[in-house]
């Protein structure tokens, strides 16, 4: 344990100082989970404005997957920015047109790929919806309980992981229904399979009941389910989706804003399956931290969209495109092998750390995007809420950042750089961690009153 990378009360005086400064002229909207104030980073580390050092494996949301300011990204960068910052869509430029084909050689779709150009997942999301309602003239969708997709009004009628996001906000867009997202853990249906039985709940009642089919213009769904509890559906449930929206007509759209660009050890969450989507929305990896999102599609759906259909000003920016292109580099050629490897190492210490503490109900996830349920016993499985947050709280006291998601589930989302030895110093910070918010929750010993 290195203690003296912590050097003094969190946050400290800087640190404070900034925060106050902030509370008068920010937004108070943002969720942020605890005091951290960057000043500069570096792979898998982070330092605050006091000097204390972080191990990182939040890593922006899931974004820095290539750790923070990498070289070659940073160079990249440099040398975009001074060709010029901007040049609108209305024009092309070469990194764009790069990118677009670079998607169109890894996309795990057969055929040919097209692409638009976004700065977010949430606007990806909302691109795709008007494609899919463009070219299929229907107008409802699906979507999944615990799902995230974005704040925008589009996306966020999707969006489910918490009532927190919609709260105050609806309506939203109309014509979204949600199901239950497939989790053996926590079954919802009858049987022991629970992806089997969210498709024929999807066949069998709700398009009998409910929805007609034939409306219905896509199925939007994560792979793995991020924001909702990082849940690795059961095997052939995706598969089963892919047949269900083919019987159908309808399109099948995956969000892996989060999943993709190498963080599950594939390029492409989807490909554990080897199920291809219609769609695909990316964000998040892809950049490196600069904001840019993508919506890839069948090029037999996109070339539908006629000219003046979707836009912006800001897609396809060419400092992003640099970026990008420099991450994919680095997650071909190393990290995204890394993830898998590396990723398998840290779930074995996860099994292992959940074999002393019975209140981790289940480690799951694949790569380095790993969730550990805590329950507050293992055989009722009720949530851990507020241990969870007070595990996520010490963990950062102890110079370890995490975020958790689901009711109750830590996410370790670290950098695709990271070595074992990173994942050996997190275990041992999260096994402090526990220990200590474990100890202050154990009630009092009642020594009794001597009787006089």
């Amino acid at each position: 344990m290195k203690k003296h990378h912590i050097k003094t009360d969190l946050p400290g005086p800087k640190a404070r100082e900034l925060l106050a400064r902030d509370a008068l002229v920010v937004s108070p909207s943002y969720p942020r989970e605890y005091p951290f104030v960057m000043s500069h980073g570096k792979g898998a580390e982070v330092w605050d404005v006091d000097g204390n050092r972080f191990l990182d494996f939040a890593a922006g949301i899931a974004v820095c997957g290539t750790g923070h300011s990498h070289p070659a990204v940073v160079q990249a960068i440099k040398d975009a920015a001074e060709r010029f910052l901007h040049i609108s869509s209305d024009y092309w430029h070469e990194g764009q047109v790069r990118l677009a084909e670079r998607m169109n050689e890894i996309a795990p779709i057969a055929g040919q790929v097209m692409s638009f150009f976004a700065q977010s997942g949430t606007e990806s999301v909302e691109a795709a919806l008007k494609l899919a309602r463009d070219v299929t003239g229907r107008g409802r969708f699906l979507g999944f309980l615990g799902g995230f997709h974005g704040r925008t009004m589009g996306s966020l009628s999707f969006t489910s992981s918490k009532y927190t996001q919609q709260k105050g906000f609806f309506p939203t867009m109309p014509g979204v229904t949600h199901v239950p997202y497939p989790n053996n853990y926590r079954p919802l249906f009858a049987g022991a399979d629970q992806g089997q039985a969210v498709l024929r709940y999807i066949e069998e009642e709700l398009f009998v009941r409910n929805v007609p089919a034939g409306e219905v213009a896509a199925v939007l769904i994560e792979p793995i389910q991020g924001e909702g509890g990082y849940l690795v559906p059961p095997d052939g449930f995706l598969a089963g989706l892919r047949q269900l929206c083919d019987r159908h007509g309808i399109l099948l759209i995956f969000d892996e804003v989060q999943s993709g660009i190498g963080r599950t050890g594939k390029m492409f969450a989807s490909e554990h399956w080897g199920v291809e989507p219609d769609l695909i929305t990316l964000a998040k990896g892809l950049g490196s931290g600069l904001p840019i999102g993508m919506v890839v599609a069948k090029r037999s759906i996109m070339q539908k969209w006629t000219r003046g259909a979707h836009g912006n000003t800001f897609g396809g920016n060419p400092v992003c495109c640099a970026a990008a292109l420099a991450t994919l580099d680095l997650v071909e050629r190393e990290y995204c092998a890394n993830a898998a490897k590396v990723g398998g190492y840290f779930m074995k210490r996860l099994h292992t750390l959940a074999n002393k503490y019975p209140i981790i109900g289940e480690v799951r996830g694949k790569g380095l995007m790993i969730g550990m349920e805590l329950v507050l016993d293992p055989s009722s499985k009720v949530p851990a809420k507020k241990l969870c947050e007070a595990l996520i709280n010490r963990a950062y006291h102890n110079g370890l950042m995490l975020l958790m998601c689901g009711q109750s589930t830590v996410r370790f989302m670290p950098p695709l750089l990271i070595r074992d030895t990173d994942v050996d110093e997190a275990i041992e910070l999260l096994s402090r961690s526990l220990d200590e918010v474990l100890a202050d929750q154990r009630p009092p010993v009642d020594r009794g009153v001597a009787a006089v």
